[in-house]
């Protein structure tokens, strides 16, 4: 069982509300352990979710010259950031996987009621609004987001010659699918990420 943390109210002014904050910060470093099924560059070990969050936050912040009218960088950041922490209860959900998707909406989503619910109610209506704004990709930030959560495995399984794909046999016609979501998105980039599939095919990565 893991230790709790519980501030001392003489030093705090508010001791309820500092213990809920810590629980939550606690808890999330759990998103350390879980396992996702790409691989870092240079194909020694999974990247964990933790990793991944972190990775495309600063690509936001490295792109954001490339995100469509309307989007926020801080607020882009945010959602990136907290997008995952889902996980930390519902396990990473491989993209490619047609069966573990059958119920990936309702394990994510019992998810997240716990999790942010560790949190007091402003701070846990802010995060639950990121969240569900992310998964909804209605708003322009949310398309942003998203677009660079696609990208970002793309990168990395050109980089580690085609890992996943190749371990999975992940064919061209499903990763066109998976980045989908890139064209209205992001889609000035559209034309990069065309250009790194064609790389990819002609280099034996990816199978057409």
């Amino acid at each position: 069982m893991r230790a709790l943390f519980i501030p001392n109210p003489t030093l705090m002014g508010h001791p309820d509300r500092l213990s809920q904050q810590i629980q939550f910060i606690i808890e999330i470093d759990r998103l350390k352990q879980i396992l996702r099924q790409t691989y870092i560059t240079d194909r020694s070990r999974p990247e964990n979710t933790a990793e991944h969050s972190w990775h495309i936050a600063v690509m936001a912040t490295v792109l954001m010259e490339y995100a469509p009218p309307g989007a926020n960088l801080l607020h882009a950041v945010k959602m990136l950031l907290i997008h995952d922490l889902v996980e930390i209860d519902a396990g990473d959900t491989f993209a490619f996987d047609v069966s573990a998707h059958a119920n990936k909406a309702e394990r994510e989503e019992q998810a997240a009621e716990r999790l942010f619910g560790l949190l007091p109610a402003d701070q846990r209506e802010e995060l639950r609004s990121l969240w569900d704004e992310f998964e909804a990709r209605q708003t322009p930030t949310s398309r942003f987001a998203n677009a660079l959560d696609r990208i970002q495995p793309l990168f990395l399984n050109q980089q580690n010659q085609g890992g996943t794909w190749k371990k999975y046999g992940v064919t061209l016609d499903r990763v066109l699918e998976r980045m989908q979501p890139v064209k209205d998105g992001t889609p000035l980039l559209w034309p990069m990420v065309e250009d790194a599939i064609a790389t990819c095919i002609a280099a034996g990565y990816l199978s057409p």
